[in-house]
């Protein structure tokens, strides 16, 4: 995603994936389409993915490195902003629709299949009618800026569970929380 796009309510998915190797020590490197990182904990390695491909264009990214490294698609977690959630939500699910999310559109075509697992993290939608794109890809307010880290906290929490647990448990534990 452009440098413009950094830190914007669209790259959520992108601060949470910061958050969660930072606090295991890891780094991303420059690959093949993305920033990639790899990291262990409890016996399971995480494969972090920030496709370069934008985020609407995700599927080619997402397929090559799941490829490259021999994950099942049931292993696979999404994390994306949602404007149907109110700001702050988590909402764990096990696959579904795109709605209307063109990064999980993408994703969706290029493995042939909804059934993968995501989490949303909602942004909200406090926009007038008409300035949607303006809103999903502008900068946090002051309101939101105080409580992002402790919903991007929650959320590293959520993938560390669907890592360790699975999808079922990690839905128990912190849906609607």
């Amino acid at each position: 995603m452009g440098e413009q796009y950094a830190h914007t309510r669209h790259n959520i998915g992108f601060d949470i994936l910061s958050t969660f190797a930072s606090s295991f020590n890891a780094a991303f490197q420059d690959k093949r389409y993305g920033f990639v990182s790899e990291l262990r904990y409890k016996g399971r390695i995480f494969h972090l993915l920030k496709p370069s491909t934008y985020v609407n264009l995700s599927g080619k990214a997402v397929n090559y490195w799941l490829n490259k490294n021999k994950i099942p698609l049931e292993n696979l977690l999404v994390v994306i902003d949602d404007i149907s959630l109110p700001f702050g939500t988590l909402r764990l699910k096990p696959s579904g629709g795109d709605a209307g999310h063109n990064g999980l559109m993408n994703i969706s075509e290029v493995l042939g299949t909804q059934n993968y697992a995501r989490l949303r993290f909602g942004i909200g939608s406090d926009f007038p009618k008409g300035y949607q794109v303006e809103y999903v890809l502008g900068k946090w307010d002051d309101s939101e800026k105080s409580l992002l880290p402790m919903r991007i906290e929650q959320a590293c929490e959520m993938i560390t569970a669907f890592g360790t647990m699975g999808i079922d448990l990690a839905m128990s534990r912190y849906n609607n929380k």
